[in-house]
């Protein structure tokens, strides 16, 4: 069916979701229980959408059921099922190229298919290579945070899914920071990037799946096409849940974010990215030891404490960054001893971790105004709003930021309400 016919039914017919009944799991007294993921479900035979159909999979190392099988190697094997073409993003197929490496198309060992890269030539689909799909899948694992790109990668594929006329298929996974805290400026559409392609929250508390339905029927894909997407939500998972309360096993989404703790904390950590900051990239805990060379530890720690609970704990540290093939080329301060700041996560339920952010970048402000520096574009980017470097650098407090992009996002939980699959 070409795009004309979807475009005409799409307002007439419902989205298209695959909603079947889970059975909710007691939190037993570790409060772990056994979410089941998209994958899981397809890999347990709910895979109506997929029957008989020529498949596109996007997709990467974190496509991992619970036994420990890719969705690559599940559709792969299924006689049912014809895997066509797989597509990488950011990292790539296995997740070993690190940020910003552009990533080439590729043949996978595992299965002998055509990679095609949408971090090299192309971020988006191209429709050559749809030719012969019926049906383009999306599975991969988020981290909760709007500039972590590979929800940019699924709105771009949606487009070109929809403007090839083919369906599109999420397999949902959770957000691992969970779905109540939502924090953080909305973006400025004249801001839209491929670290923030649409008008959400910093901190967004969605899932891959919710955010599907959001892109798509708030009408933000290009040129205002609609895929005909459908969902494949999980089975026992509830927003109040962190990742380690799922009972799913941990798969660093990138090289740079290898425990939950590094995810929970990235929100607010990531945006050191647009200063001359360490943010503990060339070491294994990046975001969670940050600093510089000129840094007054003991300042900038009392800062913190002093804006921030039990849920989270500041200490004194020293770090050298230094090349990681793979991880971190050339970081900030190679070879150079930082003092630094290492945190360390006590309650992720209540963690405010752009609140922590912002707080730790108006202390840099404030304590080390002669060295420290913010690079007003790429903070417009992370940020999401112009005005924000501004406010920064004149000294607003974390608590004056909330509430300056806080009437932004009580909208957005408003619009939210609509697209959320769990409760």
């Amino acid at each position: 069916m070409n795009l004309q016919f979807w475009m005409t039914i799409r307002r007439r017919i419902p989205i298209f979701l695959l909603l079947i009944s889970a059975t909710g799991c007691s939190r037993p007294d570790n409060r772990t229980v056994a979410v089941l993921t998209g994958a899981d479900r397809v890999a347990a035979g709910e895979k109506a959408l997929l029957l008989g159909k020529r498949v596109g999979l996007i997709t990467n190392h974190t496509g991992i059921t619970r036994d420990g099988r890719h969705i690559a190697d599940v559709l792969h094997e299924d006689k049912q099922i014809e895997l066509a073409a797989l597509f990488g993003p950011e990292h790539g197929i296995r997740g070993r190229a690190e940020a910003g490496e552009r990533v080439e198309s590729d043949i996978d060992e595992a299965t002998g298919l055509r990679v095609f890269s949408l971090y090299g030539r192309t971020r988006k689909p191209t429709p050559d290579m749809l030719d012969g799909l019926d049906v383009l899948a999306f599975d991969i694992q988020d981290v909760g945070t709007r500039f972590y790109t590979y929800i940019s990668t699924m709105s771009l594929a949606m487009e070109a899914a929809a403007e090839k006329g083919i369906p599109f298929v999420v397999l949902d996974r959770p957000n691992p920071i969970g779905g109540v805290l939502v924090e953080g400026p909305v973006l400025d559409p004249a801001l839209r990037s491929f670290v923030g392609i649409h008008p959400i929250p910093l901190r967004h508390g969605m899932t891959v799946g919710e955010l599907a339905r959001m892109f798509n029927e708030e009408g933000w894909l290009k040129n205002g096409v609609y895929a005909e997407l459908h969902v494949i939500p999980m089975q026992g998972w509830k927003r109040s849940m962190l990742y380690d309360e799922t009972g799913l096993k941990w798969i660093a989404p990138s090289p740079n974010m290898p425990k939950l703790q590094t995810a929970l904390l990235y929100p607010g950590m990531g945006l050191l990215e647009a200063t001359n900051f360490s943010e503990g990239r060339g070491t294994d805990r990046p975001f969670e030891r940050v600093g510089a060379p000129w840094l007054d530890s003991e300042a900038v720690i009392h800062e913190l404490r002093g804006q921030f609970g039990d849920e989270i704990e500041f200490q004194p540290v020293t770090f050298v960054p230094k090349d990681i093939p793979g991880k971190a080329t050339n970081p900030k301060f190679e070879g150079e001893t930082c003092q630094g700041i290492r945190f360390t996560v006590r309650d992720g339920h209540r963690l405010q971790a752009v609140k922590l952010g912002f707080a730790l970048i108006l202390a840099l402000q404030k304590h080390h105004a002669d060295v420290f520096h913010i690079h007003d574009p790429r903070m417009h980017l992370m940020s999401g709003q112009r005005w924000v470097a501004g406010a920064l650098k004149q000294g607003a407090t974390a608590d004056e930021l909330i509430s300056r992009w806080q009437p932004d996002v009580e909208q957005f939980l408003q619009l939210r309400s609509k697209y959320l699959l769990y409760e």
